[in-house]
């Protein structure tokens, strides 16, 4: 019974064009990646925007770790104790997000669903922007509160919703701080104006922010002058950080009480030495030499855009390394991103329910570690194909 509705499910999805599949890769260096036949890829599908996955330094602080202090943590913080390498990043994170203290999940994911459930409550009304990302929309459903969504970066949208809504509670504020599909950035100083009008608490998910924007890298409060609105930071340490995991940053009292409520962190196995020691010293890499990375990453974000706009793609504004090529069609997004890798170059298709019926997309993402004859090699090719595709859609039709 069970596997023929699964059946009928997984020929819907394929027939609808939505299915998933696994690509197994291992990386050469932060821009190429190899297939288990020894293919090279051009990567422009990675979130590891500052290439530190390959630096000398993080992949020599994550082996000192594993030699000293094993390969897994063993157990919870909470019950088997934590090495301290954990709080030392968390005091680093803090001081880089001026913030008073930090605390690390074991994935940008979990920090978000903790945070939201461990925070929210009957009463409480959470304000949320519809294009937040999956993890930020489930921590609200399994919250105790009631989730009322307004408009993509809408502040008008936002302020109506916010005098209308009765709130016998808390009044939270919940956005991206820049949108893992579009790239853009939220609107932080409407946010703010907003936040003191209607005493609200305001959380910002700096995923895709942190070691993209800002003067120091440190996410959309640095990038707007405005460090000292956000209530509560969220951010991982899997993009441009190099390792895995997540965190919040914000006020010790609010700190504390996660430590105390929030249940994905009191249950789950801290992280293992190796990976806290990688985002260390890849955070102290960032905060050291900010400009050398950003600098390039910038450079390269709009030397890809330039030249994917006078190839004739619909390529989403922007200033992020995220850049969007919406297709539309999702069978023809996923035969654009099929045809792109059989040239040795990977994107990623997104299509429903990742993005809305009729926007899907190629996601292409830069990094600071592409160097800038990979890119115009890639714009050239993928523009190529790009009038193939188009002028084969307009015969068939």
């Amino acid at each position: 019974m069970l596997e023929t509705r699964i059946a009928k499910e997984l020929a819907y999805i394929s027939q609808a064009g939505l299915a998933r599949r696994i690509t197994e890769l291992y990386f050469v260096n932060p821009a190429q990646a190899q297939d288990r036949t020894g293919k090279t890829y051009l990567v422009l599908a990675s979130n590891n925007y500052l290439g530190f996955t390959h630096a000398p330094e993080v992949i020599e602080a994550a082996s000192q770790a594993a030699l000293k202090f094993g390969t897994g943590s063993s157990g919870s913080r909470l019950t088997t104790g934590g090495t301290f390498i954990a709080s030392e990043l968390e005091k680093r994170l803090a001081d880089f997000k001026h913030s008073e203290s930090a605390l690390v999940f074991n994935t940008g994911y979990m920090t978000n669903l903790g945070v939201l459930y461990g925070l929210l409550q009957t009463g409480d009304v959470v304000f949320s922007d519809e294009l937040n990302h999956a993890s930020i929309i489930d921590g609200c459903r399994i919250s105790r509160c009631k989730v009322v969504v307004y408009k993509h970066n809408d502040m008008a949208d936002l302020q109506r919703l916010l005098e209308t809504e009765i709130v016998t509670g808390q009044r939270f504020i919940v956005t991206d701080g820049v949108f893992s599909m579009d790239g853009d950035i939220a609107d932080l100083p409407s946010l703010a104006v907003l936040k003191k009008q209607f005493n609200a608490f305001l959380i910002v998910d700096d995923a895709h922010g942190v070691g993209v924007i800002g003067n120091d890298g440190s996410g959309t409060a640095s990038h707007y002058g405005l460090t000292d609105v956000i209530d509560l930071q969220v951010g991982t340490l899997s993009k441009a950080l190099a390792a895995e995991g997540g965190y919040v940053a914000g006020k010790k009292i609010l700190i504390d009480y996660l430590i105390n409520r929030s249940r994905p962190f009191i249950f789950s196995t801290a992280l293992a030495p190796a990976t806290l020691a990688a985002a260390n010293a890849a955070l102290l890499l960032l905060q050291t030499q900010a400009s050398k990375y950003l600098d390039s990453l910038r450079a390269n974000s709009r030397l890809m855009r330039r030249l994917l706009l006078e190839g004739g793609l619909n390529v989403v504004e922007g200033i992020t390394p995220i850049i969007p090529v919406v297709i539309g069609e999702a069978g023809l997004t996923m035969q654009f991103a099929d045809r792109l890798k059989s040239k040795g170059i990977l994107v990623s298709g997104i299509r429903p329910p990742t993005v809305p019926r009729g926007e899907s997309r190629l996601r292409i993402t830069v990094t600071a570690a592409h160097c800038e004859e990979q890119l115009r090699q890639a714009a050239q090719i993928i523009t190529a194909l790009w009038q193939e595709l188009k002028h084969g859609e307009k015969k068939e039709g």
